[in-house]
C-alpha cells in the first residue's frame, strides 16, 4: 500500500509526516538521516512498549541503530511535573546529547511529555514523533505543541517545539480498543467542521468504514487531516491567530476533562467531541449557525459512538455549569480575563470569537447541566 508524505514547511525547521502501513518496520531507514551516531532513546508507555516496542526496535536494528527504551505509566496523569523531572533525569543519565534523537512512541500523552522534555533538555534536543493513536496521528503529533498538565488546567505548562520527523503507521491502530479509535475520529471530524465541508461530507459517508479498520480510508483521513494542520501551522505556528481555529470544541472539552479529573472516564477525544457538540449548540443559541447544522453534527457524533452533549457523558447529573465555566476561564486563550471561543458559522466554517461573554456561556452550561440531571 502506498505511503503518503505531508511536509510541514517551516523553513530550516521543515519536517515530513510519513503516513502508511508497516512504517514501524521501516523506522530505522526513515530515522537514520537524523542520527549523528547509530543510537537513539525510545520513550513510550508500558502498554505501547508491549504492543509496539518490539516492532520498532527491530525496525531500528535493521538499519544498524541500537536503542534504549524508557517505559512510563500510561494515562493522562503522566503529563505531570513529577514525570517530567523523572524523564529528564533519566535522559541525562543515559547521556543523551543535543544532536541525538529522542523517539516519542505513543499517543498524545507521550508525545506531549517527550516533546516538552526534548525542548528543555540541554536547551533543546531533537525528537521524533511516532504516534500510536489515531488522535495523535492526526493532531497532537503534528505542529509542535508540547506540554504537561497542572491542577489548574490542561497543557498550561509547555512550549512550541517541532519534531524532526513524524511517522504515522496506521497498522498500529489495529491494536487499539474501538473506544480509543473513536476518540481520535473526533479530531478528524474537527478538520471538516472548521474549513472543509466536502471532507465532512466524505466522513459522513466513510467514517464507519474508517472506524471499522479500512486501511485506505484511514490513510486518506490521516493525510487530509495532516495537510490541513500543516497549512495552519505554517501560517500561525504559535497560535496568535488562525491556528486557534484548530481548537474547535477544545475549550468546552478541556473543562469537561478537568471536571472528570483527566481520567479514563472521559478520553480527550471524547471531551473534544462533546465540546464540539456544545460549541454548535451554543452558536445556534446565539443565531451564529443554524440549528439544523448543530443537529446534523450531533447526530453524526452519536452515530459513531461519541458523546455530543452533556447528557451523553458519564454521570452528567454530577456536572455543574458554574464549575465548568470557571474551568473554561483557565483556558490558554483567555486574554485579560476575556474568554475566547472557537464557534461554527456552519459546517465547514468557524470563527474566533474573542471576548465571549462568560455570563452567557455560564447560563448556557447551567441550562445544559440541568438538562443532564433530568
Amino acid at each position: 500500500m502506498q505511503t503518503e508524505t505531508v511536509s510541514v514547511g517551516l523553513g530550516a525547521r521543515r519536517y515530513d509526516i510519513h503516513i502508511g502501513a508497516g512504517l514501524l518496520d521501516q523506522a530505522g531507514a526513515l530515522i537514520a538521516p537524523f542520527l549523528p551516531r547509530p543510537r537513539a532513546v525510545i520513550v513510550t508507555d508500558e502498554h505501547v512498549a508491549e504492543a509496539q516496542g518490539p516492532r520498532l526496535l527491530e525496525g531500528l536494528r535493521a538499519a544498524g541503530i541500537e536503542a534504549e527504551t524508557i517505559a512510563l505509566p500510561p494515562g493522562e496523569q503522566t503529563k505531570s511535573f513529577a514525570e517530567l523531572e523523572a524523564l529528564t533525569s533519566r535522559l541525562l543519565d543515559l547521556e543523551v546529547e543535543r544532536n541525538d534523537l529522542i523517539i516519542a512512541l505513543g499517543g498524545g500523552v507521550i508525545g506531549d511529555l517527550v516533546g516538552f522534555a526534548a525542548s528543555i533538555l540541554r536547551r533543546g534536543c531533537r525528537f521524533a514523533q511516532i504516534p500510536t493513536s489515531l488522535l495523535a496521528q492526526v493532531d497532537s503529533a503534528v505542529g509542535g505543541k508540547t506540554a504537561i498538565n497542572t491542577p489548574q488546567g490542561k497543557n498550561l505548562i509547555g512550549a512550541f517545539y517541532q519534531p524532526s520527523i513524524v511517522i504515522a503507521d496506521i497498522d498500529v491502530l489495529n491494536t487499539l480498543p474501538p473506544r480509543h479509535v473513536a476518540a481520535g475520529y473526533a479530531e478528524i471530524l474537527k478538520y471538516g467542521l472548521i474549513g472543509d465541508a466536502a471532507f465532512y461530507d466524505w466522513l459522513e459517508e466513510n467514517g464507519a468504514a474508517l472506524l471499522d479498520g479500512d486501511a485506505a480510508a484511514r490513510i486518506h483521513a490521516v493525510k487530509v487531516s495532516c495537510e490541513t494542520k500543516a497549512r495552519v501551522v505554517v501560517e500561525d505556528e504559535t497560535e496568535r491567530g488562525a491556528r486557534a481555529l484548530l481548537n474547535l470544541g477544545h475549550t468546552f472539552g478541556h473543562a469537561l476533562e478537568a471536571a472528570y479529573g483527566y481520567s479514563d472516564r472521559l478520553l480527550h477525544g471524547e471531551g473534544v467531541a462533546a465540546g464540539m457538540g456544545l460549541a454548535f449548540d451554543y452558536a445556534a443559541s446565539t443565531q451564529m449557525c443554524a440549528g439544523a447544522d448543530a443537529d446534523r453534527v450531533k447526530a453524526h457524533l452519536r452515530k459513531v459512538g461519541l458523546p455530543a452533549d452533556i447528557q451523553d457523558l458519564p454521570e452528567p447529573e454530577n456536572l455543574n455549569g458554574e464549575h465548568l465555566a470557571q474551568l473554561m476561564m483557565q483556558d490558554k486563550k483567555v486574554e485579560q480575563g476575556a474568554l475566547t471561543l472557537i464557534l461554527p458559522e456552519k459546517i465547514g466554517a468557524a470563527k474566533i470569537c474573542r471576548d465571549a461573554p462568560i455570563a452567557s456561556v455560564r447560563a448556557f452550561l447551567t441550562d445544559k447541566t440541568r438538562s443532564g440531571k433530568a
